[in-house]
């Protein structure tokens, strides 16, 4: 309904009333309607866009739009956008854009603002001082409630969150106080006197996803970040942690679906984009299963002599990957929020077993059934594939659940023991583990 009214002034041409509607519509709303209109449109609203809202907006575009405007927009035009926008928003614009346009944004920034991306930049792609803000209120043990609250007037119109201030001793983290505490506490005291000592914080290059889950798991604005001389030097907040874990959780969906990740949208990357991202997974995948074939070479004896064996294989596999998917799903989500450990490894097999176990008796039952119906009533028959049954869901259910955990242990994403590799693997094993049950039984020559 917005979207309509401002077209609709805008094809009017009634700048003033746009721009007075434009003020009381959200940035990430106005960012998002900006993507479903053409480019002429998107420049005009942009430029009748306060300062403060054009660089909130301007953060919530996608890279395809900002280099757009950046191309678009004056020097000082864009010089605007920039003096509003917070120096790690400007750091992550700048690691997305082209060379040539990079260089023009640092063009029309201060010398200041330069030097402090330029810090920000040095930093590891993954670690927690490539997303922290420079910009916080720092304070002083000695400073009363009432100079405190001075300065947070003087100051925090230009920091990215006020609600949590860092008290600091020749630059190093001493204490953490609240505004809801200096507001509430009496005017004469001291800082150090209301102070909270005991402060939660992260070293500039500790992985931000860790980071990030800490803000998450213990509720925080922000988490202060410090060197190796445990000096304070920035920090992260919980929208900046937010895009991380939404990022690290796009990754893994990829991996899990067989996918090398991309961070463009889907409609921004190229169809030969998206066929190089899947290509290569693929062809593990399907290379890996020629073992799979290579067994069922070695068993030919016993299906030509029981032919009916082979109708029960794409059961058997899809049963198995399925069950080895569930598990592994259920372990890489465990893992992602914390409530798993590689110190539980004992504990999840233990689990997954009685699972598979009453999942196979269930399984092995019905289907043991339905093959003593259509097959003669063939009891044999009936009982070893249902013993098979149990064998394989327990060993999927296993594999499953540990290869992701050790994924962990040795430092790899645990969300490419997904599904696609899962299936593999299962099919493999599944295949061996049917032929050596049923050979067995029926003392088949394999």
């Amino acid at each position: 309904m917005i979207k309509e009214q401002i077209l609709a002034l805008l094809e009017e041409r009634k700048f003033k009333e746009l721009k007075e509607l434009l003020e009381t519509v959200h940035p990430v709303d106005i960012a998002e309607m900006l993507e479903d209109i053409s480019k002429k449109q998107m420049i005009l609203i942009f430029r009748l866009l306060a300062k403060e809202e054009a660089a909130d907006v301007f953060t919530d575009m996608n890279s395809d739009m900002r280099e757009y405007l950046i191309n678009t927009l004056t020097d000082s035009e864009l010089e605007e956008v920039m003096d509003e926008m917070y120096v790690d928003d400007t750091v992550d614009v700048l690691e997305e854009m082209p060379a040539n346009v990079v260089d023009r944004l640092l063009m029309v920034t201060d010398e200041d603002t330069r030097k402090k991306i330029n810090a920000l930049l040095q930093y590891p792609e993954d670690s927690a001082g490539s997303i922290m803000n420079i910009d916080y209120v720092s304070l002083r043990r000695e400073m009363t409630v009432e100079e405190a609250i001075l300065k947070i007037r003087q100051v925090g119109i230009n920091k990215e969150t006020i609600y949590t201030c860092y008290v600091t001793e020749k630059k190093r983290l001493i204490g953490v106080v609240d505004v809801k505490d200096l507001l509430t506490a009496g005017e004469a005291r001291l800082i150090e006197e209301i102070m909270d000592e005991n402060v939660l914080c992260a070293k500039t290059l500790d992985d931000q996803e860790e980071v990030a889950s800490s803000i998450r798991k213990y509720g925080l604005v922000a988490m202060p970040i410090i060197d190796h001389e445990n000096c304070l030097v920035g920090i992260v907040t919980v929208d900046d942690a937010m895009y991380v874990l939404q990022d690290e959780t796009t990754e893994d969906i990829s991996i899990m679906a067989g996918v090398s990740p991309n961070e463009d949208s889907y409609f921004g990357t190229s169809v030969f984009r998206h066929a190089k991202n899947r290509t290569l997974w693929l062809m593990l995948l399907m290379l890996s299963a020629t073992v799979t074939g290579e067994i069922l070479r070695h068993y030919e004896e016993a299906m030509s002599v029981m032919p009916v064996l082979i109708t029960f294989i794409p059961m058997l596999m899809g049963t198995s990957g399925n069950c080895g998917s569930q598990s592994s799903t259920m372990v890489i989500r465990g893992l992602a929020v914390g409530e798993i450990e590689f110190r539980d490894f004992l504990r999840v097999i233990f689990k997954e077993i009685r699972v598979a176990l009453v999942v196979g008796l269930l399984l092995a039952a019905v289907n043991g059934i339905r093959i003593y119906l259509m097959y003669n009533q063939d009891i044999m028959l009936a009982f070893a594939l249902g013993v098979t049954m149990i064998a394989v869901i327990v060993m999927a259910k296993c594999i499953g659940c540990t290869l992701p955990l050790l994924a962990k242990k040795i430092g790899v994403d645990p969300a490419i023991m997904a599904a696609p590799l899962i299936s593999t693997i299962m099919d493999t094993c599944t295949i061996l583990m049917y032929f050596t049950i049923i050979t067995a039984f029926f003392r088949l020559g394999g």
